[in-house]
């Protein structure tokens, strides 16, 4: 009977693990790979995705043109029963589940983000894990440098034009610095902006960036950085956040509306369900990849704890979650289970380092390779004759080599072209005296407080005379839209802390207009309010 090998992932690990079995092992066992995404997302890339410096379609390549002959299934994991040897997903439009078995089983579903740590920053902050969070952030850029090229406040134009992120590791710097040089080579187009208003901040709370470089290479990092007007806060980190505010642990206040966050990795939530055992998140492997107390089952990638030597104790006798490792975890991975297949005794996984590279924008960059180290405009060409040549696919190598050349020879697009819509329903979080809108503003949401203290202020148009409420948590305010409003009748400012509910305009009328009970609260509501001509509620 055939063997089954599924794997769940198609990032650097299940992807390269997929196509070193099928190398190996040909026809003689069928392969498949689940992932949630038909495309396989090359992420070294996606800083330079959202600078624009190559668009979005040329960091992905499909995964059915990766993987011939492979089975390639879009779908979401929700569960894995190991006693059954099944994988349970949800597939096609209407979510099905749908039960795949399997006689090997490979996890490698990576990590996500996990920013709840810190008030207000998974409510804020922009994140660099996916090709949506690239493409958000390059629009989310353009959008700030379109505001504060025509807003007449100074307060909304600093903040606009403060750009911070969050995390000096390998993500943060090459993000920082293709951002800076977006944001340089942008400023011809916008008049109204002096280079000297722009402020990007990068906070480390570390008292070094990048520490897994050399010294020599992360001093020259900060000194470039700081030489092209990034600032660079070492030993700080957040301790709040704001849609308009950063308050560092240190405790300044940071008036910005652009929050970058590439610290806060976390384990992937179908991993936490498994009943595999787990340390510090990630999926406790023996040195062959193999998961403890689970027959037939591997993991590698992001998503699992691989011991280098025999009694691994510290951080550095562990893979680290590079995308060189999980290349060469795929190969031996690969190797181990064709061992396993074919009776053969698996082998321990042991690699060394052949060094690591980092792109600092604007043409320069540092590198180790093989012990010696580079940095400037030649470690910046080994940094891309490097990923180059590790793109997956000849014709991905021709269209990204094609946009490097481009952008070479011609300006930066500042086209913003609008990316998936936010969800309907958000959570905001503000601090004590943050406005959180004023009257006149356009009524554009439905507010319900789930935590903290709004003062409600509004002045009778005929008798000019003010009207102040307090109001907490469970309470709610503009909810004038159902009367049509298109402005806003009061001003609103949080009292202290403050985390709110908002309800799109969209949304709320869908739900008004389909949810009767929703609708009659609210037409009781508004007439209690309203009714007498008393303005003496929310709006």
């Amino acid at each position: 009977m055939t063997q089954r090998i599924v794997i769940l992932g198609g990032g650097f690990a299940g992807m390269f693990t997929a196509r070193e079995l099928r190398r190996r092992l040909g026809k003689t066992v069928e392969i498949e790979v689940i992932n949630d995404k038909n495309y396989f997302v090359f992420q070294p890339l996606l800083p330079e995705v959202a600078a624009g410096a190559i668009g979005a379609i040329n960091a992905v390549t499909p995964l059915r043109f990766l993987l011939r002959g492979i089975f390639v299934r879009k779908a979401k994991v929700d569960s894995v029963d190991f006693d059954a040897k099944t994988v349970t997903v949800f597939q096609g439009v209407q979510r099905r589940p749908t039960v795949v078995p399997y006689d090997h089983l490979v996890i490698a579903l990576g990590q996500g983000s996990d920013l709840s740590r810190t008030p207000g920053l998974a409510d804020h902050a922009l994140t660099m894990k996916t090709l949506e969070d690239a493409r958000r952030l390059r629009g989310h850029v353009i959008e700030r440098l379109e505001h504060a090229e025509i807003t007449e406040l100074p307060e909304v134009k600093r903040g606009a034009l403060t750009f911070c992120v969050i995390g000096a590791g390998f993500s943060g710097i090459e993000t920082v610095g293709e951002m800076k040089e977006l944001i340089d080579r942008s400023l011809k187009y916008y008049p109204n902006i002096k280079p000297s208003e722009v402020r990007v901040v990068v906070l480390e709370f570390a008292e070094r960036i990048l520490g897994e470089m050399p010294d020599r290479l992360a001093t020259y990092a900060a000194d470039k950085l700081a030489s092209r007007g990034v600032e660079v806060m070492l030993g700080t980190g957040v301790s709040s956040a704001t849609g308009t505010q950063l308050v560092t642990t240190t405790g300044e206040v940071i008036d910005t509306r652009t929050i970058v966050a590439t610290i806060g990795n976390a384990p992937s939530p179908v991993v936490l369900t498994m009943d595999v055992p787990l340390e510090h998140g990630k999926v406790v492997v023996a040195r062959d990849f193999q998961v403890q107390g689970r027959e037939a089952v591997w993991s590698l990638g992001d998503c699992a704890l691989i011991p280098m030597k025999d009694g691994a104790s510290e951080r550095h006798d562990f893979a680290p979650p590079t995308a060189q490792f999980a290349v060469r975890e795929a190969r031996q991975l690969a190797a181990n289970i064709e061992a396993q297949i074919k009776g053969r005794p698996t082998k321990p996984f042991a690699y060394k380092s052949q060094g690591a590279l980092a792109s600092l924008g604007a043409g320069r960059g540092i590198a180790e390779v093989w012990g010696m180290t580079f940095t400037g405009l030649f470690a910046w060409l080994v940094w891309r004759a490097y990923y180059l040549m590790f793109l997956p696919g000849v014709w991905t190598r021709v269209a990204v080599l094609f946009n490097w050349t481009k952008d070479l020879l011609s300006a930066r697009s500042v086209v913003q072209i609008d990316t998936a819509p936010r969800t309907g329903a958000r959570h905001l979080h503000y601090r004590a005296g943050d406005r959180i809108y004023e009257s006149g503003n356009r009524a554009d949401g439905f507010y319900t407080i789930l935590s903290g203290k709004v003062e409600i202020t509004r002045t009778d148009a005929g008798t000019g005379k003010g009207y102040t409420r307090v109001i907490g948590a469970g309470a709610h305010f503009g909810e004038r839209l159902l009367l049509g409003e298109t402005k806003r009748a009061a001003t609103v400012r949080a009292v202290e802390d403050t985390q709110v509910l908002v309800l799109d305009r969209e949304e709320f009328e869908k739900l008004s207009d389909g949810f009767g009970a929703f609708r009659q609260y609210f037409d009781d509501y508004i007439e209690d309010t309203f009714g007498n001509g008393t303005p003496h509620a929310a709006e």
